[in-house]
C-alpha cells in the first residue's frame, strides 16, 4: 500500500503491552487516514451513555498519506477519541515535527485503550516501541516535559507530543501539546490522555513510505510550492502570522468583542503588526512548509526568553472578548495555556462568560473569590492559573460555559458554544456560511472544519461549485455550497493537509493518486469528505444527538447595534433545511439517511441506525 506504513501501534495500556495492527487496504481507499480513518476505528466501541473518560475508551493518534512526503504543507496528525469536554465525537489536528517523526517511526498511527496503573510514555524508534515509567514527569508543564525527556533519551530527532497539569487534572478542555508550542486544541482530549495515566508519546525514526509514482511527485511538489509561494497570503502570514487579520476582521464585524455582544473595539491594539512594533517577533513554520504562519515572541522576560504564540483565535478570546487590550497579558495567558496543556478557545470564552456573568450580576465576588470585571488583565491570568490548579471557581470554568450556564441556572442559549464546545473567533453574523458550518460540525463550533469565511472572501472552489456569494445572507445555495466545503475541510484532516494550503482540489486529486497509486478524482475527493462527516455524524447519532442540537446560542444571533453586521442575523431555519436537503439528513432525527450511507459504503452505520 503506498503512501502508508499500512499499519497502527495498538496500545493496550491496562496490560500493558503493544501489538501491530495491520490497515485493511479498503478501508484506507474509503477513510484517506488522519481523522476519517480514526473515526472508522473508534464507530465501533461508541455507545449511549459512555463516558469519555473510562479505560476502554480509545484515543487515536493518526496520520495521513500525505504526511511525510516532500509536498509543502503537510506535517500534521490528527487526536481523536470521544470528547471529554462535549461527550460527542472529538479531534483536533496540529503541525510541527512530530507527524513526520510519528510517521517515519514505522506506525501510520496509535491506537491507545486501557489506564496505565502509573504514569508512563510511549516512546517509539523505528518500529521499536516501549512503555517507561512517567512518573518523575507527572505534575512537570509540557516544556519541562520536552527537555526532560530530551536529556533523557539524547535523541536530536525525536518529537514529543503530551500533556500539562490540565490535562493530568482532566480540565474539560485541556489539550495534547507538541513539538514548540503547537496544539490539538479543541475537544479536551489531553484530559483523555490523562485519565489514561498517559504523559508523553516519543516518536522518533527515518522508516520512509514507499510512493507509488516518484517522478511524478517532485513534479507535483514544485507545482505545490509555487502555488504555496506565489499565493498572496503566504507573504501576510510569514510577516504577520494569523493576527494579520485582526484590524479587516473587526471591520467586517467578524471579530467578536465583550463575550459576542460587540463588534467594535480598538483593533490596532491586537494585530500582527503591534505585536511585532511592541516585541522582537520570529517566524516559525511546521517542519516542511515554506509559510511559517507561527510567531515566537523572544527575550519576553528574563525567565521567559520565548513564547510560542500568540496566533489569532488566542489573542482575540483573551483580548477582545475578555475587552483585555493589554498584549503583555495576552502573551502571559498564551504561555500558561501552552505550559500546561490548555485549549486557548474555550478557556478564553469561558473567562470571557465570567466575565460577562459578573457584569450581570450573577457570579458576585462572594461565588468567585475575587472581582471579575471586563478588561483586568490580572484577572485574566488569576482566573487561568485557578482553572490549572482547580481552584475555587477555575475548577467550574474548567468545564466550560454550557456547564457553567447550567450551574448559574443560566439559559443554555447564554453559553456561547455548539454542542458544548466553545465558540471560535469568527462571528456567526458576519459570515452565514460560517454560522450552518458551526451548527452542523462533526465536533462542535469549529472555524476549520469548513472555513467559508474564506469562500465568501476569496477564490471559487471551480471542480466543486463553490463560489464567493453575499456574506450575510443565506440565499444562492449558501447552505449547500458551505456543506460541501465543509466536506472538503474535513477530509484536509484526513488527508493530512494543513488548512491554509492554497491547493486546489485538482492538485489534492492528483497529489493523493501519484501518493497512493489509487485513482482519485476531484468527485471522489468530495465523496471521501462526505464520508468522514456522516460516519463522524453517526458517531453522534449513536451518542445522542439529534437534528435539535444543530443550532446556535441565542448569544451570538442577537443582533448587534454596531459595526458592519447591526441589525443582521443568519436565517437558521432556512439554511439548516437547505443543508439537511443537500446532506441527505432526516428532518426529524438527524440521523442520515438509509439510502445515502449506504451511498457511501457505510453500511455497517445504516444497519446500525435502520436495521437490516
Amino acid at each position: 500500500m503506498y503512501g502508508y506504513q499500512g499499519k497502527f501501534l495498538n496500545v493496550d495500556l491496562s496490560a500493558p503491552n503493544t501489538r501491530e495492527m495491520p490497515l485493511a487496504e479498503d478501508e484506507l481507499k474509503n477513510f484517506i487516514g488522519g481523522a476519517g480513518l480514526a473515526a472508522k476505528m473508534i464507530y465501533g466501541q461508541v455507545k449511549k451513555g459512555m463516558d469519555p473518560l473510562a479505560p476502554e475508551n480509545p484515543l487515536v493518534f493518526a496520520t495521513g498519506p500525505f504526511t511525510g512526503t516532500t509536498i509543502p504543507m503537510v506535517s500534521r496528525y490528527a487526536v481523536c477519541g470521544i470528547s471529554p469536554l462535549t461527550g460527542y465525537w472529538g479531534e483536533a489536528t496540529s503541525g510541527g515535527s512530530f507527524p513526520f517523526r510519528l510517521k517515519g517511526s514505522g506506525y501510520d498511527g496509535l491506537l491507545i485503550t486501557g489506564k496505565a496503573k502509573n504514569p508512563v510514555y510511549l516512546y517509539i524508534d523505528n518500529g521499536s516501541a516501549q512503555l517507561k515509567d512517567a512518573t518523575h514527569l507527572w505534575g512537570k508543564d509540557f516544556y519541562e516535559t520536552q527537555k526532560i525527556l530530551n536529556d533523557e533519551l539524547k535523541d536530536a530527532k525525536m518529537s514529543v507530543a503530551g500533556i500539562g497539569p490540565a490535562g493530568e487534572r482532566l480540565v474539560r478542555y485541556s489539550c495534547v501539546m507538541n513539538d514548540r508550542g503547537r496544539a490539538a486544541g479543541r475537544c479536551g482530549l489531553g484530559a483523555l490522555m490523562g485519565s489514561k495515566n498517559l504523559k508523553a508519546v516519543v516518536v522518533a525514526g527515518n522508516i520512509k513510505a514507499e510512493l507509488a509514482d516518484d517522478k511524478k511527485i517532485k513534479k507535483l511538489t514544485k507545482e505545490a510550492q509555487s502555488t504555496v509561494k506565489g499565493n498572496l497570503l503566504t507573504v501576510a502570514f510569514r510577516e504577520y502570522g494569523t493576527l494579520m487579520y485582526t484590524d479587516m476582521g473587526m471591520y467586517l464585524g467578524d471579530v467578536p468583542a465583550k463575550y459576542f455582544t460587540k463588534s467594535i473595539f480598538p483593533a490596532e491594539k491586537v494585530t500582527g503588526q503591534a505585536l511585532r512594533q511592541a516585541y522582537s517577533v520570529e517566524f516559525a513554520a511546521c517542519l516542511g512548509c515554506p509559510v511559517g504562519c507561527g510567531r515566537e515572541v523572544k527575550g519576553f522576560r528574563p525567565d521567559l526568553d520565548t513564547v510560542h504564540g500568540p496566533e489569532y483565535e488566542t489573542a482575540i478570546a483573551f483580548g477582545p472578548l475578555c475587552m483585555n487590550f493589554d498584549l503583555d497579558s495576552i502573551i502571559q495567558a498564551n504561555h500558561l495555556c501552552n505550559a500546561n496543556g490548555m485549549d486557548t478557545i474555550s478557556a478564553g470564552v469561558s473567562i470571557a462568560y465570567a466575565m460577562y456573568l459578573s457584569e450581570q450580576g450573577v457570579l458576585t465576588r462572594d461565588k468567585a473569590g475575587l472581582d471579575i470585571k471586563w478588561g483586568d488583565a490580572e484577572t485574566v491570568l488569576k482566573l487561568l492559573r485557578m482553572i490549572v490548579d482547580q481552584e475555587g471557581i477555575g475548577k467550574l470554568l474548567s468545564q466550560g460555559t454550557l456547564k457553567m450556564a447550567r450551574e448559574f441556572g443560566r439559559d443554555p442559549g447564554e453559553a456561547a458554544q455548539v454542542k458544548g464546545m466553545e465558540m471560535p473567533m469568527h462571528d456567526p453574523r458576519a459570515y452565514h456560511g460560517m454560522a450552518i458550518s458551526y451548527a452542523t460540525g462533526p465536533r462542535g463550533a469549529c472555524h476549520l472544519k469548513g472555513d467559508y469565511y474564506n469562500v465568501d472572501l476569496g477564490p471559487p472552489v471551480l471542480e466543486l461549485e463553490i463560489f464567493p456569494g453575499e456574506r450575510m445572507s443565506a440565499k444562492g445555495n449558501k447552505a449547500a455550497s458551505a456543506a460541501k466545503y465543509q466536506s472538503l475541510k474535513d477530509l484536509y484532516d484526513s488527508l493530512t493537509l494543513c488548512k491554509f494550503a492554497p491547493l486546489s482540489v485538482t492538485q489534492i486529486s492528483e497529489i493523493l493518486s501519484a501518493i497512493t497509486g489509487w485513482k482519485y478524482e476531484p468527485k471522489d475527493i468530495l465523496a471521501a469528505g462526505d464520508r468522514s462527516v456522516n460516519i463522524k455524524r453517526v458517531i453522534n447519532n449513536k451518542l445522542g444527538l439529534t437534528r435539535e442540537d444543530d443550532k446556535l446560542p441565542k448569544i451570538c444571533l442577537e443582533p448587534l447595534s454596531e459595526g458592519s453586521t447591526a441589525g443582521v442575523v443568519p436565517d437558521m431555519e432556512l439554511l439548516l433545511k437547505e443543508y439537511y436537503e443537500h446532506r441527505q439528513w432526516d428532518w426529524e432525527t438527524g440521523r442520515p439517511k438509509k439510502e445515502k450511507l449506504i451511498e457511501l459504503s457505510l453500511n455497517q452505520a445504516a444497519e446500525d441506525l435502520y436495521g437490516k
